[in-house]
């Protein structure tokens, strides 16, 4: 790696500009960042410079490709860039989770259940069930024993509800 691509692709410091805690910023996108969203959510490279492939496909340089990303990311544009695997097929094993959490203890019961990295979602709903989240796990037993480590800690019973029958919805928004 040149000197030069460190210095532009590896800036020091912070970027600058945050549009609102979890609002995404679309109303700033050119032609150029709709073409790279299309592109990064099916089909991101998967080589040594990744970034300089995006940017000769849109006919920029490598480091505008990663400037243009990471200025995405910062707008909350795009929340997540990474890769997807098939957990089921890897041995790993998934359920939808509910509990019924008194309001004055919403806070605590969420932090109790976001510590653990194995939760992926957590949503607040306006329902009996006023807390919905999933967790994913090597095995059963370890859901398990996630869940009820939860319901030890927190006093609050969790309804397990593993799926019977999986669906994979494919969703791509097109930006064009």
């Amino acid at each position: 790696m040149t000197e030069a691509h460190n210095a532009c692709c590896h800036p020091s410091g912070t970027a600058a500009g945050h549009h609102g805690a979890g609002k995404a910023s679309t109303d700033m996108m050119d032609a150029v960042d709709r073409r790279l969203l299309d592109i990064i959510q099916t089909g991101f490279p998967i080589e040594p410079r990744p970034y300089a492939v995006l940017g000769e496909t849109l006919g920029i340089t490598e480091c505008e490709a990663l400037a243009r990303v990471r200025a995405l990311r910062e707008r909350k544009v795009i929340r997540r860039l990474g890769a997807n695997f098939d957990s089921w097929k890897l041995g790993f094993r998934s359920t939808l989770c509910a509990a019924k959490v008194p309001e004055d203890r919403i806070d605590a019961f969420v932090a109790e259940v976001n510590r653990h990295v194995n939760v992926t979602h957590n949503y607040l709903r306006n329902h009996e069930y006023n807390i919905w989240f999933t967790c994913i796990c090597p095995s059963w037993e370890q859901v398990c024993s996630l869940l009820d480590g939860i319901t030890e800690r927190t006093g609050i019973p969790i309804l397990n509800l593993p799926a019977t029958k999986l669906y994979k919805i494919r969703v791509d928004f097109r930006m064009d």
